[in-house]
């Protein structure tokens, strides 16, 4: 929990210091939103049966910075590893 509080105290100084401004959150929060709708449609969808990519920190953190990609290659991850 000191790691998080450190970490977030950091971020608000860092954007306030370099007058970074808070459009890089809304489309951080973006990319997080349409992450967690890739991993929910691949869940749910059916299009590949008995794949299950779980809904977790790292999953989500990997979808955000690769975007589609990413669910590509979570899903073939889990393909051929498990």
């Amino acid at each position: 929990m000191g790691v998080l509080i450190v970490s977030a105290i950091l971020l608000i100084f860092i954007v306030i210091r370099k007058r970074l401004g808070w459009g890089w959150i809304t489309l951080f929060g973006t990319h997080l939103v349409l992450a967690a709708v890739g991993l929910y449609l691949v869940n749910f969808s059916g299009l590949v049966s008995g794949v299950y990519i779980p809904l977790n920190p790292v999953t989500i953190g990997t979808v955000t910075l690769l975007g589609l990609p990413g669910v590509v290659m979570l899903l073939g991850l889990k393909i051929t590893l498990f």
